[in-house]
């Protein structure tokens, strides 16, 4: 479908969902007490969890509504949780303890990155001194950083997104006035955000005691990121060139570099797992606590869908995106079928904001920087690709801005609904 026409059908969609919200309960209603951070994840989930989003995500076990002309639910996922959503209505299509708190693993970068990424200018740079770099976890995954070499927050950021680099992690956090303070800034990000299943105790998702969240939170701090351009960029790129070591050639210094890929399979493929139809991120996540963990995005026949997958108890090989890609597939076709069971809360603002006798809606994320607001004039679709020699290899996702429906007198209905910037893929098959 050409995008002019694409376009006119997704504000047709979001104008549709604006009228259809009404009956839709405000969603300061749902909110728990947030869990005091030193609760562990259960062996099973809780028989009562947080009701933010709706009492059914509250309950143990798998939530759907099934009827004649609905799809039944893939029977091989094993995932101890898992999440299907709209990304641009919030409804939850279906969900599987959806706030079972459960260790994220490095799934808390995209609450790092939402919290952190509209801070720095993307060319400021940064010379890695020891202490940067000092308290890295064992084990750690590395994107390759040296003390004493200059990198750009571009660099940094394309090593946190594609090799889930916890050096980058801890190289932006002492940027941003130290890890302490980072911690902090994102706990009250998500507390904002709603995710108040969320407890971050290390800003790069290392295992840590009482660290926290849900397959619904990180479905909602997934939805808030791609609310700003840079994050989509990044997520969306699959490999990219990466600074190494300076050298002396021929009485020269000479800044060598290396090829990264991203580390999500949906997005780069594997050897057994194809890359996955409309995939532009988002991050994925493995620890020996947390187990595999994997929110992604994906965009296919005018729907945009977000699924979250936490800890599947198979252990085959890339099995988080398997899982997420069947999890994907029955989305699609269950999209405009099923009734929600459930759906995306607004960050706190947003739902204060929209009851205000004329509030504007301008379909931001909680958190400033370069969210796409409502005005603004579309980016071109074409030929996009990450800064500083990233590619998309036929992968990476264009996204316009000032595609947001605005009505007058249903302001509020648009900030309950609070619809992402239209989606546009640029994939190039060969």
């Amino acid at each position: 479908m050409p995008a002019p026409k694409k376009t006119a059908r997704r504000s047709l969609l979001v104008a549709s969902a604006v009228l259809s919200s009404l009956a839709l309960t405000a969603p300061l209603s749902h909110a728990a007490p947030k869990p005091s951070p030193s609760t562990s994840p259960s062996a099973t989930p809780p028989a009562n969890m947080s009701t933010v989003g709706g009492e059914r995500l509250g309950r143990p076990g798998t939530q759907v509504n099934l009827a004649s002309g609905v799809p039944v639910l893939p029977k091989d996922v094993s995932a101890r949780s898992w999440v299907v959503a709209d990304a641009e209505t919030g409804d939850v299509l279906a969900a599987h303890n959806a706030h079972w708190r459960l260790a994220p693993a490095s799934t808390m970068k995209m609450l790092f990155a939402d919290t952190v990424l509209p801070k720095f200018p993307k060319t400021m740079t940064h010379k890695v001194v020891p202490s940067d770099l000092a308290d890295v976890g064992a084990g750690s995954s590395m994107v390759g950083m040296k003390e004493g070499e200059t990198y750009s927050v571009h660099d940094l950021w394309l090593g946190v997104f594609l090799r889930s680099g916890n050096d980058a992690v801890h190289v932006l956090s002492k940027m941003n006035g130290g890890i302490e303070t980072t911690v902090e800034e994102m706990n009250e990000h998500a507390e904002e955000l709603q995710a108040l299943d969320t407890h971050a105790v290390s800003p790069d998702g290392y295992d840590a005691p009482g660290q926290v969240s849900s397959a619904y939170d990180l479905t909602l701090i997934a939805r808030s990121g791609l609310q700003k351009k840079d994050f989509r960029e990044y997520c969306s790129t699959v490999t990219a060139k990466f600074p190494g070591e300076t050298k002396k050639k021929k009485g020269k210094s000479v800044r060598e570099s290396f090829e990264i890929q991203n580390t999500n399979r949906l997005l780069a493929g594997d050897s057994d797992v194809p890359v996955y139809q409309g995939i532009a991120g988002v991050k994925n996540g493995n620890t020996t606590n947390a187990g595999a963990t994997f929110t992604g995005v994906a965009e296919r026949d005018g729907k945009v869908l977000l699924v979250t997958v936490m800890n599947p108890e198979k252990s085959e090989h890339n099995e988080v995106y398997k899982e997420t890609a069947r999890l994907f597939d029955w989305g699609f076709k269950a999209a405009g079928k099923v009734q929600p069971v459930g759906e995306l809360v607004p960050p706190r603002s947003a739902a204060q904001a929209s009851a205000q006798p004329g509030a504007n809606d301008a379909g931001e994320a909680g958190g400033a920087g370069d969210s796409d607001g409502a005005a603004g004039s579309a980016e071109s679709a074409v030929g996009a690709s990450a800064a500083g020699g990233s590619s998309g290899i036929g992968v990476a996702l264009g996204i316009t801005g000032g595609l947001l429906v605005l009505l007058a007198a249903g302001a509020f209905l648009i900030n309950r609904r609070w619809p992402l910037p239209d989606l546009v893929r640029r994939r190039n098959r060969s």
